[in-house]
């Protein structure tokens, strides 16, 4: 008999009946078992995907833009970018590192606890925070022209005591009810709070006693009575951060050479920014002149002068 007919006969079907029914339970069992794994994990993405919303939105809450303007969210690269530069200026890498995680931690609880924000983006700030203190200044006389809300200037007396000074804050701002720049609109502060003395104290006060005691003078740095009435002290420390265009930044250097400190530390804001091209030209055009003052360098958007 032909094996092709033995194979089809009714006989053998019947025969290999149940095999092919146990075979078709089988394959049945595994498909079933399949799509319920593919569904299975189909619902783990969902639930994941759902739980990585639920965290983002909470991340966004805490370091994202509302209320500040700019995300406080940090990059691997300009991070490590960061960390080289204040590294470099410091002469100690440990250090820097150190500096710019307690930096970062202080920004943020900063901007949690107080009114208003601190001006400009998280790699400029913490390089600031981060590196003054590491460049020893030779006294804790700061001075600070154009603070926005204070909150740097609280930042930067806990970032002193954390290296075991003793911090005697004094600032310079106009309090104008908005942040004044030339060329810009007058526009409201994107935290919503305005720029006035009171904001300025509540957030000093974040910083204990040294931030309740801090000297406040409101006024534009070039005015002469506003000069007279801070030029009584030689500062260890002047944080440059008021009128922007390149005339401004030049008057504020020629003032910075009469009442710094020697050895004293001047700290140029937003140096590099492509918004602001008059301060990098006010430095250029003073270090080619008769100074007192060193470029050290630069971390972020800021740059780094020492007196002689």
């Amino acid at each position: 008999m032909n094996p092709r007919s033995l194979l089809t006969s009714s006989a053998s079907r019947r025969l290999l009946r149940p095999i092919a029914d146990l075979i078709d339970q089988r394959i049945d069992r595994r498909l079933r078992a399949a799509a319920a794994a593919d569904a299975a994990a189909r619902e783990e993405q969902r639930e994941t995907a759902e739980t990585v919303k639920r965290q983002q939105l909470t991340l966004d809450l805490l370091l994202g833009s509302p209320g500040r303007g700019l995300s406080r969210i940090v990059s691997p690269g300009p991070l490590n970018r960061l960390q080289s530069e204040v590294a470099e200026l410091a002469g100690d890498r440990d250090a820097a590192l150190r500096n710019i995680a307690t930096a970062y931690r202080l920004l943020i609880g900063l901007e949690s606890l107080g009114v208003g924000r601190i001006a400009g983006g998280t790699m400029n700030i913490c390089g600031k925070l981060g590196t003054i203190p590491l460049l020893d200044p030779p006294n804790d006389e700061i001075l600070e022209i154009g603070t926005l809300y204070g909150m740097f200037s609280a930042g930067l007396i806990r970032m002193m005591e954390r290296d075991g000074r003793s911090p005697r804050v004094t600032i310079v701002d106009p309090f104008a009810g908005v942040q004044l720049q030339p060329g810009t609109p007058r526009r409201p502060d994107p935290s919503g709070a305005p720029v006035d003395e009171l904001a300025v104290r509540t957030n000093l006060a974040l910083a204990g006693p040294a931030g309740v005691a801090a000297r406040i003078r409101r006024g534009f740095s070039e005015d002469p009575e506003t000069r007279a009435a801070v030029s009584d002290r030689r500062y260890g420390v002047i944080v440059v951060d008021g009128d922007h265009s390149a005339e401004g930044v030049a008057e504020d250097l020629r003032w910075a050479e009469e009442i710094v400190a020697p050895g004293g530390i001047v700290v140029l804001d937003d140096f590099g920014d492509p918004k602001w091209p008059g301060i990098e030209q006010a430095l250029d055009e003073h270090l080619t002149g008769d100074t007192r003052f060193t470029y050290l360098g630069k971390a972020s958007l800021s740059a780094f002068l020492r007196a002689a």
